[in-house]
Order: structure tokens, then sequence, then C-alpha cells
């Protein structure tokens, strides 16, 4: 599985300095110079990258949470979680399918990886769980009220329209792939 992390549309140069470090998002700032010869302070924001999961079971229903979190607006979208240090996407993907879900996946897609903005060095993996099957019960975080439900793709897409679903960059992504007609092939290779 190709696991190349795509380079953010502005990367932080080595000559910048983090400014502030917290829990989750650190701050850069670096010298930059401009077309007109003067310089300004550029900035820059990094965090650790994420994971969105689309398990898909046997019966080709895709499983999706509606979830509560402290300070946030109920929502509909992917599993998913932080990547940890010393993890990779994957390892990621497949520990929060099992503590969210009690999933565990016959087959892992790599289906999309994306920064979602460019003063942001955040990549967003997005994965196709195929096969799953369930292992153990969920081991949600204190922080988290997860109830799965299970949709047909056509469900899904209507669910990717709403306000309510979460994950832009998959709303997005499925757009841009209706536009170019491109969607009946997305459905027929998730649900394969």
């Amino acid at each position: 599985m190709d696991m190349q992390r795509p380079l953010p549309e502005q990367p932080i140069p080595a000559n910048a300095k983090k400014v502030f470090a917290g829990k989750i998002f650190d701050t850069y700032q670096w010298p930059q110079k401009l077309y007109d010869g003067t310089e300004v302070t550029f900035e820059a924001i990094r965090r650790p990258d994420s994971v969105n999961i689309l398990p898909i079971t046997s019966e080709g229903k895709i499983i999706l949470t509606k979830q509560e979190q402290p300070g946030m607006k109920s929502f509909i979208g992917a599993l998913g979680g932080r990547v940890d240090e010393g993890e990779t996407p994957l390892q990621a993907a497949e520990r929060e399918l099992l503590e969210e879900a009690g999933l565990k996946g016959a087959q892992f897609e790599l289906w999309d990886a994306t920064h979602i903005a460019e003063k942001l060095d955040w990549v967003i993996w997005t994965f196709i769980a195929k096969d799953c099957s369930k292992v153990g019960e969920q081991q949600v975080d204190g922080g988290e009220k997860i109830e799965l439900i299970e949709v047909t793709f056509d469900e899904y897409m209507d669910i990717v329209a709403r306000e309510t679903y979460r994950d832009t960059e998959i709303a997005l992504k499925l757009l841009q792939l209706s536009a170019r007609n491109e969607l009946e092939a997305v459905k027929k290779a998730w649900l394969q």
C-alpha cells in the first residue's frame, strides 16, 4: 500500500521557529521575502495527522458514527482519530476501527490522503476497511459518545450532503468525483 505522505501546499521551511507548542497544535513562524523585496513574517500550524475509516460490511453497508463530543454539536462522520507518535496511518486506522466500533477489517485500502488547508500541516488519511467483522466491544474514550449506523452507499451520499456531516474533505472529494461522473466507479470499488 502506497503510504507516501503528501506535501503541504506551503511547507514549513527548515528555518521556521516553533513559537508555540500546544497539546495538539504547534505554531511556526519564519521570515518570508516578498516579490517586491520586502520581508514579512509568515506563519503556519502543524498537528499530528488523522485517519478516517469507512468500514464496509460483507453485506455492502457502510458503517458511520453519530457522535457527541464535549463543546461540539452532534455530528455524523467516519470512524477515526489521531495518528499516535510512532504509529503509521494504517496502524492508526486499524486501532481506531477496533476502539470505536469493535471491528476488524479483512482488507484496508487507502482511498485518499489530503491536506485540508495550506497554512496547516495536517494530513487526513481516509481508508476503506472491507469485510469488517465484530471482534470486540467499543472502547471509546471519556470524551466520546459514539453510536454506529449502517447505511447503503446511496444513503451515505445523502448524509454527506447534510450540514451535520463532519468530514468535509471526504464530502468534497465525493462531490468532485460526482462532477466527473466517476461516482459509480467509487461505489463499485468500495463494495467489491
